[in-house]
């Protein structure tokens, strides 16, 4: 008989743990004079997520994200990528960053796109052949073109291909498909997800929820500078714990009677067409029949990532902001 040993549980545990967090904020504080943008915020992401930054304006979204860069220092708390502070991580090439501000501006005029190009991959630690980053982010054909001749959707796609100009482990983008037609988002999208199925993780900003409920496996939305929401698109729609109602009414909507339904939150009329979000679809409707209305065209749905998004921001609201 052969002798067999138990493995160790030191062995099991390293089997079986978990990778560490990408990117970690840990009691983040940010204040600029009397605005504290971000308070008290704890974020971990992972690798392999594509996670979609959202929130209203003012959330802290920017100051998230230029923390996360090492581009601002917190008050307190701690800011570490892969294990070490922003600038180490992005000096060593884990990060590729896509932000708003144009890096294209910032040099002289008389630069083509493939030599600013070219100068991004010969700076990174791991860059790739400038010819690949320039197809992959659609800019071959104006690759000779001036920097300061770009539209602004190509100045997006120069942007993008600075973000990707070599192996990074982490892409940050802001607001990345401002400004792009709709062929070219599609393009961007389908390279994005090329580069997550490839193991990376993918943290973007955006205002464009549809993207956020398409692309993303995981959704984070800011309000005064912490995590309000965190979860699957289709967590963050349950959250809101309401249901949609459209119809219309053979002649003017009395707008007053509509409000005092039972579980409303939200009211929009436009013309004979009404709707409306309710805690109770059930009650809603049957209160619409009490009334006396005959609805044509009754609909009742879960809420879409964008109305999910409002509900749920709207309720963090306090009235002074509201006001403002």
């Amino acid at each position: 008989m052969t002798a067999t040993t138990a493995p160790s549980a030191t062995g099991d545990r390293a089997r079986t743990a978990p990778a560490p967090p990408v990117v970690s904020f840990t009691g983040v504080n940010k204040s600029y004079g009397t605005v504290r943008a971000v308070a008290d915020l704890e974020l971990h992401l992972h690798p392999g997520e594509t996670i979609a930054l959202l929130g209203p304006n003012g959330a802290g979204k920017s100051s998230t994200l230029d923390l996360l860069l090492g581009l601002r220092t917190p008050d307190s708390g701690r800011v570490e990528v892969f294990g070490t502070t922003p600038q180490q991580a992005i000096a060593r090439g884990h990060v590729g960053a896509m932000l708003q501000s144009g890096v294209t501006g910032c040099l002289m005029e008389g630069v083509t796109v493939r030599e600013l190009v070219r100068l991004a991959c010969d700076l990174h630690p791991h860059g790739h052949p400038v010819d690949e980053v320039l197809e992959r982010a659609g800019i071959t054909d104006i690759a000779g073109r001036k920097v300061n001749k770009l539209s602004g959707g190509q100045e997006q796609r120069v942007r993008f291909a600075f973000a990707t100009a070599g192996a990074s482990d982490l892409i940050v983008l802001d607001e990345p498909t401002t400004g792009m037609d709709v062929a070219s988002r599609q393009t961007f999208w389908g390279t994005m997800r090329e580069q997550a199925r490839q193991g990376r993780t993918i943290l973007f900003a955006t205002h464009y929820l549809e993207e956020a409920d398409e692309i993303a496996d995981r959704v984070i939305v800011l309000h005064r500078g912490r995590v309000l929401a965190d979860g699957s698109s289709a967590e963050i729609k349950a959250m809101a714990g309401a249901r949609r109602i459209s119809f219309t009414l053979d002649g003017p909507p009395d707008e007053a009677a509509l409000r005092a339904l039972p579980a409303l939150t939200g009211l929009d009329v436009s013309g004979r067409t009404v709707r409306m979000r309710s805690t109770d679809a059930d009650a809603t409707v049957h209160a619409v029949y009490g009334l006396g209305l005959y609805p044509r065209g009754l609909e009742v749905a879960g809420l879409g990532l964008e109305q999910a998004f409002l509900a749920i921001t709207d309720a963090a609201t306090t009235p002074e902001e509201a006001g403002r």
